[in-house]
């Protein structure tokens, strides 16, 4: 007489232990995660610091601009030309078109073409956020402080602009979030961030479940953390509103 045995089964937790040795202990896989995820805040940092100083450089045109029309005629139009140019197209697209031709055959790393081309599309956006934190300071302000014989240059360093920045903080910090997850196309021109570095992992071991939620898992608790600092922001400045 035969006896039927049925095939031993895997448990799920064997299954995950397996899963995860070869996704990151094996030949030391997970270095391709920090190594991205390194590359990845690299990326996001400079490239927010390039939008901010665009940003208000443009943003200050456009404001100066809107106050004084006979003025900064030429500077508003290329300002008006960069939000129109950048805005209207994909980030991706941009990333390529700088990594490409801009600096096409020059000696500029990989890394610091996606800083720029990062940067740059950043800055569009950063400069609205600035020109509507400007405009949203009152009318009275800027009349008060020419009453007291400040120019209009002095008016908006001292009374104007430190109002606006208190204002547009936590859009800012928004900005630096949603750029984090922009970042994951840097894969295109051949950088390993920390997609990039979550997708090779998922070519060496043909399985695309663990490497792929960690990757996803990483850049949710840096978002979540990132949030909780700017609740925290938020609240101070709220506090601060009130003293």
């Amino acid at each position: 007489m035969m006896f039927f045995c049925p095939p031993r089964t895997i448990s799920f937790f064997s299954y995950i232990s397996d899963e995860f040795y070869q996704s990151f202990v094996k030949d030391d896989r997970y270095l391709y995660i920090v190594d991205g995820l390194w590359n990845t805040l690299l990326i996001t940092v400079f490239a927010v610091l390039i939008g901010i100083v665009l940003g208000t450089l443009v943003s200050l045109i456009k404001v100066a601009h809107s106050e004084n029309p006979g003025r900064y005629r030429f500077l508003n139009a290329v300002a008006t030309l960069y939000l129109t140019v950048i805005r209207g197209t994909p980030v991706v697209v941009q990333l390529m078109i700088m990594y490409y031709i801009i600096l096409s055959g020059t000696e500029v790393s990989d890394i610091m073409t996606a800083i720029l081309a990062f940067g740059i599309n950043s800055g569009a956006y950063v400069a609205e956020i600035i020109r509507g934190g400007i405009l949203s300071v009152d009318r009275g302000q800027t009349e008060a402080g020419r009453s007291l014989g400040l120019s209009q240059r002095k008016t908006m360093a001292k009374i104007v602009f430190p109002q606006a920045l208190k204002n547009i903080l936590p859009a800012i910090g928004n900005e630096f979030i949603t750029l984090l997850k922009d970042t994951s196309i840097a894969g295109y021109i051949g950088i390993q961030d920390l997609t990039k570095g979550g997708d090779i992992i998922r070519s060496q071991t043909y399985s695309p479940f663990t490497p792929l939620l960690a990757t996803a898992a990483v850049y949710l608790v840096i978002v979540i953390g990132l949030a909780a600092l700017l609740g925290k922001l938020e609240r101070r400045l709220r506090r601060s509103d009130y003293r």
